[in-house]
């Protein structure tokens, strides 16, 4: 969407202060440790853009509240499994061979969206180690949720979901659905469901100070009935749906969601079939 078809939706713009009043409205709260995931686009022209965005996040949160957000870098993969869009199999060794080594400081997100693409880069903010599925965050408890990203545990107990679970931390949705809530792969990696397994992909990494392209195992993920899994846990724990402009928001706890995601998936996912 263009910028002028963004003003030309928007009643009337938001700022840093109105936008961090609605959210408290929502439930946002002063020291809470915060997974969001949002599309800038549906609050309409912001006065400030991103920036604005990210400073009425902290604004809410306050200096006792942690702010996370996925910074991933889905370039940085084997290009034998490109599909968005796929690439000529003679360009595969080139890819492997010259795609630049994951760094937290310097390496851009990839379709994220303007507002993690500019707070990996938010003075303070750390980030995480996974050449892929990277988090960022700032606040006091960033380096608890970022620390150790392991390589082959993208999204499971060892990433920074895992620790956002074990500090019973809250998931915000703002302008995005369950489709978009990277804490249902957590619920994949703990799940026992039929037709689960890993695959075999690989990154551009630093070993040492050396750029290497190194092959590794992962979770096999799936995203297909996320979207059915949301509604569910919407519905069984009557999950308010807020608006602020386009968006709908969405505000709650991290561990709700997970625990009941791994039911329903056990339930009723069969990979199988």
């Amino acid at each position: 969407m263009s910028e002028a078809e963004t003003v030309a939706r928007t009643d009337f713009p938001l700022t840093a202060q109105s936008l961090a009043e609605k959210l408290r409205a929502c439930g946002l709260a002063s020291g809470q440790t915060v997974l969001a995931h949002m599309a800038m686009s549906k609050l309409g022209w912001v006065v400030g853009g991103a920036e604005a965005v990210i400073m009425a996040l902290l604004g809410v949160l306050g200096p006792l509240g942690t702010l996370m957000m996925p910074t991933h870098t889905t370039s940085n993969t084997d290009p034998m499994e490109w599909q968005h869009p796929p690439v000529p199999e003679d360009w595969w060794q080139l890819i492997r061979d010259h795609t630049p080594a994951y760094r937290p400081e310097t390496t851009p997100t990839r379709s994220m969206g303007a507002v993690p693409e500019l707070f990996r880069t938010w003075p303070g903010a750390i980030r995480s180690a996974h050449p892929v599925t990277s988090f960022a965050a700032l606040g006091p408890n960033a380096e608890h949720l970022v620390w150790d990203h392991p390589l082959e545990d993208e999204m499971g107990d060892g990433s920074p979901l895992g620790r956002l679970y074990e500090l019973d931390g809250t998931i915000l949705l703002l302008g995005v659905t369950h489709w978009n809530n990277t804490s249902l792969h957590l619920a994949e990696a703990r799940a026992d469901f039929p037709g689960k397994r890993n695959l075999r992909t690989g990154s551009a990494i630093l070993v040492g100070s050396r750029r290497q392209w190194v092959e590794y195992k992962v979770l096999d993920t799936h995203a297909d009935d996320f979207g059915a899994i949301g509604a569910a846990f919407d519905a069984a724990h009557q999950i308010t749906v807020h608006h602020i402009a386009q968006a709908e928001v969405r505000v709650f706890k991290q561990r709700a969601l997970v625990d009941f995601a791994v039911a329903w998936m056990e339930q009723h996912r069969d990979l199988t079939r």
